[in-house]
C-alpha cells in the first residue's frame, strides 16, 4: 500500500539534481515575480507588484530558456537511469516551459485579455492571498497598492504593442467582457472600488489609515482609466476582427493547456458523442424530477421549488459543511489524507469575479489553507441542485486533495510539481474524476442532486464542442438541435449553451467570453477527465489479470502523489499504479 506522504518507489538523496533545477527555476520565477512569491507563501517581494509589460515577460522567457540548458546539464551527469520522480518532474519542466515559449513566439501574451484568469484578476487577486493580521501586513499592502498603476500601465503596453503588430490582437467580445469587469470593481463598495473596499475594515493607526485610502483611491483611479481605454481605444480598433484565433494558434495553446499535440477532428467528434450521451441521461433524470418534463423544465422546477438556502453567509456555512462532511466520510476509506489536506474553507467570491466558482490552493507552509470562492452577482437565494456537484469538484475530493496533497508532498516532489508546474488536463481532469466518483459513491442523494451533476457534465461536453467550433470555425452536423449545417459563431455557441445549460444568463455570457480568451483551456476538463477514467480502468483491469481486486484507497492516494501530467502521460502512469 503506498501511504500518504509516500512515492511508488525509494528517492536516494544523490537523484534529486533534476528536482533541485525545478526548485530553482520557481525560486528565480518568485523573484522575479511577486505574484507568484505571494500564491507559494514566499516572502519575496511583498511589497512589490508583477511586472505585465513585454519586458516583464522577456524576463521569464529567459529565465525558461536558462532553466531548460539546466535540465540538459542535469540529466547529463545523471550516473544510471533516473527514479521514477526525477524522470516524471525533467518531463513536466521541459514540457512546460516549452509550451510557455511556444507562446511567446508567437507572441500570445500580447493578446491576453480574458475574463477568467486573466492578467487584470491577477492585480486584484494578489491582494486576496495577503495576510492582513497585523499592521505591518497593511503597510505591506499600502505599498503594493500604490503601485497597481504601474502594473496596468504594463499591461497596457503589451496590449498596445499588439494592436501594432495588427493580427495580435484580442477578440472583440472579450474586450467587452474585460471591460465590464474593470467596471464592476470601480463601482465596488458602493463606489468607492475593489480596492477601497478591500481596505475598509483595516484597523490600524491614522498615518496608515491615510495612506491605504490614498493608495486604494490610486488604484481604482488606474482600474477606471484601463475600462475607459479598452472601451474608447482598443475596442474600436478590433471590432469586426475574427473571435477565433484559427488552427495554427489554436494547437498552440491545446499543448498549453492539455500537455499533448491533439487530433483536434478526433476531438470535436468525441465531444458530440459525449454530448449526445448525456443529453439522453438527462432526460431519463429530469423525469425523476418532474414526469414528463424535459431538462430544462426540470431544472426551473428545481429553482423555483426545489431545496434552496437564503443569505450570503448562509449558504457560505452550507458549502463549508458538505466540505466538511466529504472529509469525514472520504478520509480512512477512499481516501488517506494527513491533516493538513483536511482543512479547507469556503468563501465568497470579490464582485466582478467570473460567474464560476473557483478554488486557490494553499501555500506551501499551509498557513494560507485552501479556499473555495462563490461567486454571488447580487443573487441571495441559492438552489442547491446544481451546488453539490460543484463543490465536489472545487473542493473536496476535487481541486483541494488533488493540490493540497501536492502541497504535502514538497519535501518528495519539487517545488514545482507541486506549485506552478500544473497542467489544466490533469487538475480539471481529476476534479471531474471527483464529481464521477461521488455519484459512483451514491454521494447525490436526490435525484435533483444527480440532474444538477450531469447539467456540469452537459457544459463540459458542450466546451469541447464550443471552443473547438469557435475558433476552427467548424460545421455543426445536421442532428444539432441549434445551428444545425451551419459554422459556430459566438451567437450561436451563446444560444446553444443557452438552450442546454441550467445557469443564469450572466454565466452564460461569462463562459462564452472565458472561451475566446482561453483558446484550448475549456477541453481540458473532459479530455482530462477521460484520462483518469481510462487510466483507473486500465489498472483495475491489470490487477484483476493478477488475480487481484484494485483497491481504490491505495489508487486514490498513489495516484494523487505522482504530481501534474501531461495528456502524453497521465493514462499510463495512472494505469501502472
Amino acid at each position: 500500500m503506498v501511504r500518504c506522504g509516500q512515492l511508488r518507489d525509494d528517492i536516494p538523496a544523490k537523484s534529486r539534481a533534476v528536482r533541485d533545477v525545478a526548485d530553482a527555476y520557481v525560486d528565480g520565477l518568485a523573484r522575479l515575480d511577486p505574484d507568484t512569491a505571494t500564491y507559494l507563501g514566499v516572502p519575496v517581494g511583498r511589497d512589490e507588484m508583477p511586472d505585465l509589460s513585454p519586458e516583464g515577460r522577456a524576463a521569464q522567457d529567459d529565465l525558461s530558456r536558462t532553466t531548460l540548458l539546466d535540465l540538459d546539464r542535469a540529466e547529463r551527469a545523471t550516473a544510471g537511469p533516473p527514479s521514477d520522480v526525477e524522470r516524471r518532474c525533467g518531463r513536466l519542466l521541459r514540457e512546460r516551459l516549452q509550451a510557455d515559449l511556444s507562446a511567446s513566439t508567437d507572441a500570445e501574451h500580447l493578446r491576453e485579455l480574458v475574463n477568467v484568469y486573466g492578467l487584470q484578476q491577477r492585480v486584484q487577486d494578489i491582494f486576496e492571498m495577503m495576510p492582513t493580521d497585523t499592521a505591518d501586513d497593511w503597510a505591506s499592502v499600502a505599498k503594493r497598492m500604490s503601485r497597481v498603476s504601474g502594473t496596468l500601465h504594463g499591461f497596457r503596453e503589451s496590449l498596445t504593442k499588439a494592436l501594432e503588430a495588427d493580427h495580435f490582437v484580442a477578440a472583440p467580445t472579450q474586450v467587452r467582457a474585460v471591460a465590464g469587469q474593470l467596471d464592476a470593481w470601480v463601482r465596488d463598495s458602493d463606489g468607492r472600488g475593489w480596492y477601497a473596499g478591500f481596505c475598509a475594515d483595516a484597523d490600524v493607526p491614522s498615518p496608515l489609515r491615510s495612506e491605504l485610502d490614498t493608495s486604494a483611491g490610486k488604484a481604482v483611479a488606474a482600474v477606471a482609466e484601463l475600462r475607459d481605454w479598452l472601451r474608447g481605444d482598443y475596442l474600436p480598433k478590433v471590432e469586426g476582427r475574427p473571435e477565433g484565433v484559427g488552427p495554427e494558434r489554436y494547437r498552440t495553446w491545446a499543448r498549453f493547456w492539455n500537455g499533448a499535440d491533439l487530433d483536434l477532428r478526433e476531438t470535436y467528434e468525441w465531444g458530440w458523442a459525449e454530448y449526445r450521451r448525456i443529453r439522453d441521461e438527462m432526460r431519463a433524470e429530469a423525469g425523476r424530477v418532474l414526469p414528463g418534463a424535459t431538462a430544462r423544465e426540470a431544472m426551473r422546477h428545481l429553482d423555483q421549488h426545489g431545496e434552496a438556502v437564503e443569505g450570503v453567509e448562509e449558504i457560505r456555512l452550507r458549502l463549508q459543511g458538505w466540505m466538511n462532511q466529504a472529509l469525514d466520510d472520504l478520509d480512512g476509506t477512499y481516501f488517506e489524507l494527513a491533516p493538513p489536506v483536511r482543512v479547507v474553507e469556503a468563501a465568497i467570491a470579490p464582485a466582478g469575479s467570473g460567474a464560476a466558482a473557483y478554488y486557490t490552493p494553499p501555500s506551501v507552509d499551509f498557513s494560507r489553507p485552501g479556499r473555495t470562492s462563490l461567486p454571488v452577482q447580487g443573487r441571495t437565494r441559492f438552489p442547491l441542485w446544481s451546488l453539490r456537484s460543484v463543490w465536489y469538484h472545487e473542493g473536496v475530493p476535487g481541486h483541494h486533495l488533488q493540490l493540497a496533497q501536492w502541497r504535502y508532498l514538497a519535501d518528495q516532489l519539487s517545488r514545482y510539481q507541486t506549485t506552478i508546474g500544473g497542467i489544466d488536463a490533469c487538475t480539471e481532469g481529476w476534479a471531474m474524476y471527483a464529481e464521477r466518483l461521488m455519484d459512483e459513491l451514491g454521494q447525490l442523494p436526490t435525484p435533483g442532486d444527480r440532474l444538477g451533476f450531469l447539467d456540469w457534465q452537459m457544459l463540459r461536453a458542450i466546451r469541447v464542442l464550443i471552443d473547438l467550433g469557435m475558433h476552427l470555425e467548424l460545421d455543426l452536423p445536421e442532428d444539432a438541435p441549434v445551428g444545425a449545417g451551419g459554422k459556430w459563431t459566438p451567437g450561436l455557441a451563446k444560444e446553444f449553451l443557452a438552450a442546454h445549460s441550467g445557469q443564469t444568463a450572466e454565466f452564460v455570457d461569462s463562459e462564452i467570453g472565458r472561451y475566446l480568451g482561453l483558446p484550448g483551456q475549456a477541453i481540458a476538463y473532459k479530455l482530462g477527465e477521460r484520462a483518469w477514467l481510462d487510466g483507473r480502468a486500465a489498472a483495475r483491469a491489470a490487477h484483476e489479470a493478477r488475480g487481484e481486486k484494485l483497491d481504490l484507497k491505495s489508487w486514490h492516494t498513489a495516484a494523487l502523489s505522482l504530481g501534474p501530467l501531461g495528456l502524453d502521460d497521465l493514462q499510463d502512469e495512472l494505469a501502472s499504479l
